[in-house]
């Protein structure tokens, strides 16, 4: 194939994969929570100046306006940058989390200095940075930010400006220092309960993305072992078949056995099925990447497919075997064993299940390579089409069973195609029979093209 299999990157480990790929899905899940935070803070700016505006024409609470208005400035000139910045770079780190919300505590710190201090009913406000700051930083950030605000509200019950609010607290309902404590507790809990919903919405997204990449981690590691335990049984087969294969030569030319004609036939049939076995051999160590760009060959999406199916059909005991190609323009490939073993094993899997009549159809689509194998055999069990592709999914009931879709499913993702697996209805593909199953092998053209100016011509 036109992957190279001796990439760098490819060499990483599995394990090793997992961390860079999550130190992904971390970072991404940052930059949305970073833009709830922008979101939220244009929130804080409209609440500011509601409650700046009241404060001054309903309650006539006389406050200092112009420096109040030039950290209102402030804030909202940062929210723009910040909008700007993180709209074109999408990884954010916990770091830059942090100190984004410490801007926003020194903004609510300034006004609160101008406002009253500790003695402002909105000084409440710092429990909801607190909370973010639980929600989306590190343990270690969260607890420093912990720190920083109870020193910034210990800071503004000894530094501050005057706010004139009589702390008339035995009028209830009607003082107005109460009805500021009101104000901030609805405030908090409808800013905690619609933004804490979105952001651990957001954590939970990104949690499920690390589990799906964990999984997929476990599963190429356990086909490398495979890789290597069938390369290892590969190499000791190879003396003993090699043994076999010169002992029915030298009985081939015996007098006892070259005077039967019997003996002959079934020395000859003997000699066919072992070359077919030692095919496999080499098959096999081909596919775990040995002698790979030996066997690179170059040809057309036609013929390879053409030839792959004559062949298929002669070695196997199909009754009927329905074989249409459609690829139309013919396209220059080159392929390896690894792909005509994977679509092999997609019509071995059919042939077990309907062993009167197996369908393959191929054609080209929106740049890809579409093949799809049908039976007529009793169709997939809901449970293995629920989980396709996973190792030990099948219900033969065999030791071992269930390896071969999962071989298929992880050599089509290599190459960046999928693969999808269906029961057939009567009513969807009619004139072909009723029943059975579909399983349908999407593979991009770019991954086997050899000529990549004739695709683009053709595609």
């Amino acid at each position: 194939m036109t992957r190279n299999t001796d990439d760098p990157e490819r060499r990483l480990g599995s394990h090793q994969q997992v961390r860079v790929a999550a130190a992904g899905v971390e970072y991404t899940a940052g930059h949305k929570n970073m833009m709830q935070l922008i979101q939220l803070r244009w929130f804080a700016v409209i609440g500011q100046l509601t409650t700046i505006a009241g404060a001054n024409l309903v309650y006539d609470i006389r406050l200092p306006l112009v420096p109040m208005l030039q950290v209102l400035a402030c804030l909202i000139a940062f929210n723009v940058a910040s909008h700007l910045r993180w709209h074109e770079v999408r990884y954010v780190r916990n770091t830059e989390l942090f100190m984004a919300l410490l801007v926003d505590v020194a903004i609510l710190t300034s006004q609160l200095y101008l406002s009253g201090g500790a003695t402002n009913p909105f000084a409440f406000l710092f429990l909801l940075q607190v909370i973010l700051s639980a929600v989306l930083l590190r343990p270690a950030y969260a607890w420093t930010f912990v720190l920083i605000t109870a020193s910034c509200l210990a800071g503004l019950s000894r530094h501050y400006l005057p706010l004139p609010l009589a702390l008339d607290h035995e009028r209830g309902i009607e003082s107005l220092y109460v009805q500021g404590l009101l104000i901030c507790f609805m405030l908090n809990a409808a800013l905690l309960v619609f933004f804490i919903t979105r952001i651990t919405a957001n954590l939970r997204a990104g949690d499920a993305q690390l589990a799906n990449l964990r999984q997929r981690a476990a599963e190429e590691e356990h086909v490398v072992r495979m890789g290597l335990l069938a390369s290892g049984a590969a190499h000791e087969l190879g003396t003993p078949l090699a043994t076999l294969s010169v002992i029915l030569g030298d009985w081939k030319r015996m007098p006892e056995f070259s005077r039967n004609p019997e003996l002959l036939e079934e020395i000859g049939e003997m000699q066919v099925q072992l070359k077919r076995c030692k095919a496999i051999v080499s098959g096999i160590l081909l596919s775990a990447g040995e002698a790979r760009g030996e066997s690179s060959v170059k040809t057309t999406i036609r013929t390879f497919l053409d030839e792959l199916a004559r062949e298929w059909q002669g070695s196997r005991p199909v009754v009927a075997f329905a074989y249409h190609n459609a690829i139309g323009a013919d396209l220059p490939v080159v392929f390896d064993e690894t792909l005509k073993q994977m679509v092999c094993n997609v019509l071995d899997n059919a042939l077990e299940a309907s062993p009167d009549w197996v369908g393959m159809d191929a054609m080209r689509e929106d740049g890809h390579l579409i093949l799809r194998v049908t039976d007529r055999g009793p169709g997939f069990d809901p449970a293995v089409l629920a989980q396709l592709g996973k190792p030990y999914n099948s219900t033969k009931g065999r030791p071992g069973s269930g390896l071969g879709l999962f071989l298929v499913v992880n050599v089509a993702r290599t190459l960046g195609g999928t693969v999808a697996a269906r029961n057939r209805d009567d009513g969807n593909e009619p004139g072909k029979g009723g029943g059975g199953a579909a399983v349908t092998i999407r593979l991009p053209l770019s991954a086997i093209a050899l000529d990549k100016n004739a695709l683009n011509e053709r595609g």
